[in-house]
């Protein structure tokens, strides 16, 4: 029994210590992640709220195009900038963002894809900017025939190693045929966001879905219409309005369905990041996740050249055009077309969502700023798909209101979880931390030094105990 107090005893000093070295470690991190001074010139962490991914970005716009290359997230989840020259890799070290040496700057890759673009047009085709690997990335598809390819390949070799060519499997297609379904009479696409110009309601979904005066439906055999197209963009971008027929907002019109009454609320949206890990929902698939690759592509489908648009992996078919691209409750993009399928894997290209909305003079609708009027009843959005009981899967997050102060969420993060109202989630924990005021970066390790210097009092509480009950046994049996 002595044996096991004692064992008890140990534990309990080592868990303190670990707790010591761990506690010390978190106050020191977060202290040396608290912004400098104002004035001294640097783009610090504390100018960009700690955040990376704004530091990476307020490199790129101040040291310009001609010394950097863009930004994106590294495998190990750390954010990265191409720069040019040693004084613009030391610059983005100070602002916490780890540089990458690069040959070709942002002003050499634009032209690149400027030559490109001035090519005749070849239906098949797609170019990307790969900016962890400093080139331009050009696709062909299997249509794309062999004089061609010969043809793009002698332009590639015109510029040098700054573009990579790449035979794709496939067909670069758009995905008529998405969260929730919405129907016409020439096929169906997917519901992207419910968004508003302050007085009517809308459906953000794919612009080649369906062009302006498009009437859509519920459901194929519907008699009563859901709502019209108003505007289209395509080709050139990849966006459309549906308006609701009544104009009024739906109950969860905040809401992207996740398959099985399952549902995650939309809070916000966000410039996406390459390297970030993302979720699309749509309504041949459902809910499937990947990584985005490269921004401001440009697809050559066979209808027209889109530009601007969002690469990634996740995977699409025929009826997900339109569907959302979210990430931690942010829209991204808008479900645009791509090449394979998700039994075999694929490219699939998004419509930033921000880029739309903009053009479009909308944003998104929200639950406390909705246009005014009352949810009806029992009817669940096309975006949503959830029922008006409220079972859903909510990813509560700070609420940004554009793209300069979106939080976009790190990679690998999960799209929501916990249940409705607060729940669980880093939008709570880092409002927590905030309710600390100007320690509440460093609070969470203070906690953990302060618990465990109590555990360390409770242990040599219990050494002392048991030591003068040692010493009364003792002199007990001497007297006895």
């Amino acid at each position: 029994m002595r044996h096991a107090r004692r064992g008890v005893r140990r534990v309990m000093r080592l868990a303190a210590a670990g707790g010591l070295v761990c506690g010390s470690l978190m106050v020191s991190y977060a202290v040396a992640g608290e912004p400098s001074e104002a004035g001294t010139g640097t783009v610090g962490t504390l100018r960009t709220g700690g955040d990376p991914t704004r530091a990476a970005a307020e490199i790129v716009t101040r040291l310009g195009d001609t010394r950097t290359a863009g930004s994106w997230t590294g495998a190990d989840g750390r954010t990265v900038v191409g720069v040019t020259d040693a004084a613009a890799a030391a610059e983005a070290r100070r602002a916490g963002v780890a540089p990458k040496m690069v040959r070709h700057s942002m002003d050499r890759l634009r032209a690149a894809t400027e030559t490109l673009a001035a090519q005749p047009r070849v239906p098949g085709t797609a170019w990307v900017t790969d900016y962890s690997s400093n080139r331009i990335v050009v696709r062909a598809d299997s249509t794309v025939s062999a004089g061609d390819w010969s043809r793009l390949s002698r332009v590639a070799g015109s510029m040098g190693d700054v573009v990579r060519m790449e035979r794709t499997e496939g067909r670069f297609t758009t995905r008529v045929s998405a969260a929730s379904p919405i129907f016409t009479d020439g096929g169906r696409c997917s519901a992207g966001f419910n968004v508003t110009d302050g007085r009517d309601v809308f459906i953000l979904t794919a612009g080649h879905c369906g062009g302006a005066g498009t009437t859509w439906f519920r459901n194929p055999d519907d008699s009563r219409p859901l709502g019209t197209t108003v505007t289209a963009d395509f080709p050139g971008g990849d966006f459309a309005l549906v308006r609701y027929e009544d104009g009024a907002s739906l109950d969860g019109a905040d809401m992207v369905t996740l398959g099985g009454q399952r549902g995650i609320r939309i809070v916000g949206a966000a410039e996406p990041v390459v390297g970030q890990q993302v979720f699309r929902s749509g309504s041949t698939t459902g809910l499937r996740a990947g990584r985005i690759t490269a921004l401001d592509a440009t697809v050559n489908y066979p209808e027209g050249t889109v530009t601007g648009l969002i690469e990634t992996t996740v995977c699409a078919e025929r009826g997900d055009s339109g569907g959302p691209l979210f990430s931690r409750g942010l829209a991204l993009g808008v479900t645009s077309g791509g090449n394979g399928s998700c039994a075999r894997g694929g490219i699939t290209y998004f419509q930033p969502a921000l880029t739309a909305m903009q053009t479009l003079g909308v944003r998104l609708v929200d639950r406390d700023t909705d246009p005014g009027r009352q949810p009806r009843p029992g009817l669940s959005s096309p975006t949503s798909g959830v029922p008006s009981d409220g079972s859903t899967t909510d990813s509560p997050s700070p609420r940004p209101t554009s793209s300069a102060d979106a939080q976009v969420g790190p990679p690998g993060a999960p799209p929501g979880a916990g249940g409705t109202g607060g729940g669980s989630g880093p939008g709570t924990v880092s409002g927590i931390v905030d309710d600390f005021g100007p320690l509440g970066g460093v609070a969470p390790g203070l906690g953990v030094v302060g618990a465990s210097l109590v555990l360390l009092l409770i242990s040599r509480w219990i050494e002392a105990r048991q030591g003068r009950r040692n010493y009364q046994d003792y002199y007990s049996q001497t007297w006895a």
